[in-house]
């Protein structure tokens, strides 16, 4: 049986793959009776998205997937859970199993930051294009609550010679950087979205690569 793992997909599902989230919220709005009360996000998870944490363990068994997709997900995890999610990406593949990634590219927000310095918005700007910092205190009850079910902030960031680095330390070979619509599997269509890969002139980190 083939399996298509779509890894922290958020809302974007695609039909043929098995599509997981690790958001707090997504637990929330699946209780049976509670559930139905969560009103955090303006849209609901999709019916098709199902819980599961890739930093605690692989998802399924061992070498029985066939290609896996994370967008824009790892940057939201410690360096750490990074490693981690790499390590159990690798270990549900099957040999030769494509994975492909998205993450936002440090190198480009620097660059775009040094152009602008002297200017005194500079930092706050690059501060805003990484989702680093925070403009405000989190008062009250609400607002507390919002904060500790949301995972929107970048705990970590990558260029694209880090993160070949550490698909190299997990195991992954063939790895080359990607782009929108280049891998001949028409299964990536389904989840791969051309604007997550960024444009000519702000460009993201995506890479594709292969357990051995």
């Amino acid at each position: 049986m083939t399996r298509y793992v779509n890894i922290g997909c958020g809302h974007s599902v695609g039909a043929g793959w098995e599509n997981y989230d690790a958001s707090p919220t997504l637990r929330l709005e699946r209780l049976p009776v509670l559930g139905k009360l969560v009103k955090k996000n303006k849209n609901r998870f999709p019916s098709e998205v199902m819980y599961g944490d890739i930093t605690r363990g692989p998802i399924g068994a061992p070498n029985s997937v066939s290609a896996a997709f994370c967008s824009h997900m790892l940057e939201h995890v410690s360096q750490e859970d990074m490693r981690n999610s790499l390590k159990h990406i690798h270990m549900m593949l099957e040999t030769g199993g494509v994975f492909r990634l998205i993450v936002p590219d440090l190198s480009v927000r620097a660059r775009m930051y040094v152009g602008k310095l002297g200017q005194p918005d500079a930092a706050s700007r690059f501060l805003e294009m990484c989702d680093l910092g925070q403009r405000g205190s989190r008062r009250g009850m609400k607002s507390r609550l919002y904060a500790m079910l949301g995972n929107s902030a970048h705990l970590w960031m990558y260029d694209e010679a880090s993160m070949r680095q550490e698909l190299e330390l997990a195991g992954f070979v063939d790895i080359r950087p990607c782009a929108f619509g280049d891998n001949p599997d028409p299964a990536f269509a389904e989840v791969e979205d051309p604007d997550r890969f960024g444009t000519p002139d702000f460009r993201e980190v995506a890479m594709e690569c292969r357990k051995a």
